[in-house]
């Protein structure tokens, strides 16, 4: 059994990938916070129907809020898109799968019934030669 420690590989290796994502986001914050606290003079923005007079530390904090939001929302989007797209598959697999044992046992009925000898066709797929039942199919 695979240790789940923090640097597991073994089963995918989704969770290195998970925390270098969280210390990369956590440098962004904290630069965007910084560079924030450092403008913290009133700035006048345009809104097309009215002027604005704002602290710039909250029109940067706001666009960043705004930003993440939006990234996050098609980030969302994205994996339900994904997740959606793996159940069709799964079950497009599961049908052919079906199909699959449906047509091979098929085939070794009509196998065993039409030749009357040695069959190498098996739903396992383990290659196990069945003798035939017609004893005179032996001797051609």
């Amino acid at each position: 059994m695979a240790d789940k420690g923090f640097y597991n590989v073994t089963e995918g290796g989704g969770n290195l990938k998970t925390q270098w994502s969280l210390i990369a986001a956590l440098v962004i914050a904290l630069l965007t916070a910084v560079f924030a606290v450092i403008n913290v003079n009133s700035v006048q923005v345009n809104l097309l129907f009215s002027r604005v007079s704002i602290p710039l530390i909250l029109l940067i904090l706001g666009c960043t809020l705004l930003g993440g939001l939006i990234v996050g929302s098609f980030g969302i989007f994205r994996q339900y898109r994904l997740q959606r797209e793996i159940k069709r598959l799964t079950n497009q697999l599961h049908t052919l799968q079906e199909e699959h044992t449906t047509a091979v046992e098929a085939y070794a009925n009509v196998s065993n019934d039409t030749t009357g000898s040695f069959s190498t066709v098996s739903t396992s797929d383990s290659g196990i030669e069945q003798p035939s039942s017609n004893p005179d199919r032996l001797s051609k």
